[in-house]
């Protein structure tokens, strides 16, 4: 049996991703956990269909992932700036769902991007979102995956020992919140 339940939300829905296998990295990093990969493939937030149908089931299902986890980890691509619409409307929907599953939940969080950045002013804008719902953020250190589509292996594996290095350290703070609770 595992010691704790780990949530990762890639915010990318491509299933090869390369943010999808840096969360699945970093599960592997964080060592004796299960761990669940989100679905965020949910219908765009829209107030008057929730007014009239309540949250969707695959909302109500995630929320119920992020409630249950003991820590989730985060990573998002960087599109025009940004965190990804994918993720910023499952960060919206998530948000109505009471109680709020994301209240001091310990949440690490990571990019992995094209440009040579990998993904930083998308971290920083991943912050400003998740402030709101006053999670306990692990913000370092830093993983941020420049050139992402040259970082992975074959078998889905980061190939620099630097990057491996800096995710570990970040999965060791990670846990290390976990336990401190």
């Amino acid at each position: 049996m595992s010691n704790h339940c780990l949530l990762g939300m890639s915010g990318s829905l491509r299933k090869d991703a390369t943010n999808r296998l840096l969360i699945r990295n970093a599960a592997r990093l964080y060592g004796d956990a299960e761990f669940t990969e989100a679905d965020l493939a949910l219908p765009l937030f829209n107030a008057d269909d929730e007014d009239a149908h309540g949250a969707p089931d695959s909302v109500v299902r995630l929320a119920g992932q992020i409630a249950v986890a003991d820590a989730v980890i985060i990573s998002t691509p960087e599109y025009n700036s940004m965190l990804s619409g994918v993720l910023k409307n499952a960060l919206d929907w998530v948000s109505r769902v009471k109680p709020m599953p994301w209240t001091d939940k310990p949440v690490a969080i990571m990019s992995a991007a094209a440009g040579r950045a990998g993904g930083v002013r998308a971290q920083n804008s991943l912050v400003l979102a998740m402030m709101p719902f006053q999670p306990r953020l692990i913000t370092g250190p830093s993983v941020a995956v420049a050139g992402s589509r040259q970082e992975f292996d074959e078998s889905g594996k980061l190939k620099s020992e630097r990057y491996e290095a800096t995710l570990s350290a970040l999965m060791e703070r990670l846990r290390a919140e976990v336990e401190r609770a």
